[in-house]
């Protein structure tokens, strides 16, 4: 089948009763027929171009703060907002995939509990499919330790993204519902796309929070710094972050341990998709703070493979008191947002994490 980008909002007097922009259309020579797709909404009519959405759960009538699962904030001026970091500009979805299809590497950052995060990246996963893309689909959640299981699962069952979660034995993970993520493996496994796990073992993280870089592949650990210190203004910044990630109960010798592991956590996941995304390219699935571009991994595929095109891509949560883009920048500690495009979205709460889980913090601290 061959197909042709488009936009429904270039073609006069196609436009039926209730588009709206941000649709990406594909013209299919075979059925002479245009389809449009928007991350927010289905319209059917008679013209050539018809509306229906690439993420299932998402063809749902109304305005699209109806469609919204988290709760708080779904008013804000800035939810369902794309921010063009570079330009300093607000474009549409059908920007953004037209962007995204020219990477090689996507990486799109989560709060891992926001569901609306993972409808997004579904829906920008399919989307890309449908401009042609093949990339290869890597998860953060799962670790070297997972890649056998995952490699007999899918030989077995290929499109079954249901047995796959319990092929890892997700639901002990630690990570949040696998109902979020199955729209995600879903996309990939219909469109026959590999499934890539792209984190260090379990038992490689713990080595390095005891033994520190010796724990590590010497190669691997000189290719990618790991041996060496950061910058100091750089080794300060995620040493903070993880400060405050911890809300202060991690004493400096636990804060840098876990900053190696951190470094090293970003490196395999770029050295793993690099690998995968040799043929098609990759897209990742991972935390905000690892498509960070200022440290994360778009520093480490850009010195594995400084040929490619590294997109990142971050869904946050909307902030009652902030109503701009750009000041959401001090929440990263740095003057602009350390991805290239922002996409706002509803909250899930207003909890004080801190408080949550001050007792397992209060372990922490005191080494337990």
């Amino acid at each position: 089948m061959k197909n042709r980008d488009w936009r429904c909002r270039s073609i006069p007097g196609l436009m039926p009763t209730g588009y709206r922009p941000g649709a990406v259309c594909l013209w299919d020579f075979d059925m002479a027929a245009l389809s449009c797709h928007h991350p927010f909404r289905t319209v059917r009519a008679a013209s050539a171009c018809v509306f229906w959405t690439l993420l299932t759960g998402l063809a749902l009538s109304g305005p699209p703060g109806e469609l919204w699962q988290a709760p708080l904030g779904q008013d804000h001026p800035l939810v369902g907002r794309i921010w063009d970091v570079t330009a300093g500009e607000l474009i549409d979805s059908a920007a953004l995939v037209d962007r995204l299809r020219h990477g090689r590497f996507v990486l799109l950052g989560e709060k891992h509990d926001n569901p609306d995060h993972h409808r997004l990246q579904a829906w920008l996963l399919r989307a890309l499919i449908a401009a042609g893309r093949r990339p290869a689909v890597g998860f953060e959640m799962f670790t070297a330790d997972d890649a056998p299981a995952i490699a007999r699962q899918l030989a077995a069952h290929p499109t079954d993204a249901v047995g796959l979660a319990e092929a890892v034995n997700w639901q002990h993970s630690g990570w949040p519902d696998w109902a979020m993520y199955q729209p995600i493996a879903e996309a990939a496994l219909q469109a026959k796309l590999p499934i890539v796990a792209t984190n260090l073992a379990p038992v490689t993280a713990r080595s390095l929070g005891q033994s520190g870089a010796a724990a590590l592949d010497m190669v691997f650990a000189s290719r990618h710094g790991l041996d060496r210190p950061l910058a100091p203004d750089i080794q300060a910044a995620i040493a903070e972050e993880i400060r405050e990630a911890h809300c202060g109960y991690a004493s400096e010798t636990q804060v840098n341990a876990m900053l190696l592991v951190q470094r090293a956590r970003d490196a395999q996941m770029a050295e793993n998709l690099a690998a995968a995304g040799q043929q098609g390219g990759a897209v990742l699935i991972a935390g905000a703070g690892h498509v960070r571009r200022d440290y994360g991994i778009p520093t480490y595929l850009a010195s594995r493979t400084p040929e490619a095109s590294v997109i990142s891509v971050a869904f946050l949560e909307v902030n009652r008191d902030r109503l701009e883009p750009a000041a959401y920048a001090t929440r990263f500690g740095r003057p602009t947002l350390p991805f290239d495009y922002v996409w706002f979205t509803p909250r899930v709460d207003d909890d004080d994490p801190c408080a949550a889980f001050e007792e397992q913090l209060k372990k922490l601290q005191h080494g337990k």
